[in-house]
């Protein structure tokens, strides 16, 4: 769509003919011929002298190319613009952080597929997150691994092809053999702090119980509940196992209550694409969209083409002027 940014402007398009109708021709008083015997010539033709004026009529081209120069500068200044389809662009509103146990338990192989076969627990998380992260529609998606410590393998990021591939890059003991859920909690905490939604999502899955953590997971769930973090945590582990691959169902629960979320146990892989089915439920949220139009100036093309209708009305003048002489 074609338009004017500043359209206003083409209201001084009769301004010249205007300043024509209210200011009087310039005037300027010389001498037309200086002779000693002026008087004597007049009255030898019989003329009497007086005031002249000679007023120079403008050439018809002259005129239209003035006129047309003066209409393109206007032009120019009210700035036309092209003005583009509109661009719609959704603002993500809400941070999920997915924090994922890759303790040497989850490479366990106690899952049933849907097809009936036997997988380790990893290799299910990933096919529900995968599935999980197809889904998200304006969210800002990170990634924590965490085993013996936490680390961050994405930041929070809109490209989710990334968060998917890093996920399937994932490998059962990259983050150490044991478990330090309230640690990857922590990491979790500092990530949100540079978070300026309002929403925040920490779904939390482990197979065992902490062990290595130097941050109580209670402790880090009530430090979450101050910053208003939300966390869904979701068990994958034999909740009837003992030592160190007990599931601590206690702590996980009393986790996810601190914070308002909820507690989920998946003990085979629909169990666990079910879990992450009510998640998308329970996290529901409105999504912000934007939308503008981008704008094309072309201010310059009728800039240009008055420059050069005035370059070649004064090359023409000059041609006249050396043909003349």
């Amino acid at each position: 769509m074609f338009t004017f940014a500043h359209i206003w402007l083409l209201a001084v398009l009769p301004l010249p003919l205007v300043v024509r109708w209210l200011s009087r021709p310039y005037r300027e008083e010389r001498p037309a011929v200086l002779v000693p015997f002026f008087d004597e010539l007049a009255a030898l033709s019989g003329q009497t002298p007086g005031d002249g004026a000679v007023v120079r009529a403008q050439t018809l081209p002259r005129q239209i190319v003035a006129s047309l120069c003066w209409l393109l500068l206007v032009v120019a200044m009210a700035r036309p613009q092209w003005v583009e389809p509109p661009i719609v662009r959704e603002i993500p509103t809400r941070d999920v952080l997915l924090g994922v146990d890759l303790s040497s338990s989850m490479e366990t192989e106690d899952f049933t597929t849907a097809d009936g076969r036997k997988s380790t627990r990893l290799d299910a998380v990933k096919g529900v997150l995968d599935d999980f992260l197809k889904r998200r529609k304006g969210d800002r998606v990170g990634l924590i691994f965490f085993g013996t410590a936490p680390f961050i393998q994405a930041p929070f990021t809109e490209d989710l092809e990334t968060c998917r591939e890093l996920l399937r890059e994932a490998q059962v003991g990259m983050a150490g053999p044991r478990t330090a859920i309230g640690d990857a909690i922590g990491v979790a905490i500092n990530m949100f702090k540079a978070s300026t939604v309002k929403d925040k999502l920490l779904i939390l899955l482990t197979d065992g119980n902490d062990s290595s953590s130097r941050l109580a997971p209670e402790k880090a769930a009530a430090i979450a509940k101050d910053e208003r973090i939300v966390i869904y945590t979701v068990a994958v582990g034999d909740p009837t196992a003992v030592g160190e691959q007990k599931l601590d169902v206690r702590t996980l629960k009393d986790v996810a209550a601190t914070t308002g979320g909820s507690y989920f146990w998946a003990g085979d892989g629909a169990g666990l694409e079910n879990i992450y089915k009510d998640i998308d439920k329970l996290g529901t949220h409105q999504v912000q969209s934007v939308s503008y139009r981008p704008k094309a100036d072309l201010y310059h093309w009728p800039l240009g083409a008055a420059l050069l209708l005035s370059m070649l009305l004064h090359a023409g003048r000059i041609a006249r002027t050396r043909g003349a002489a």
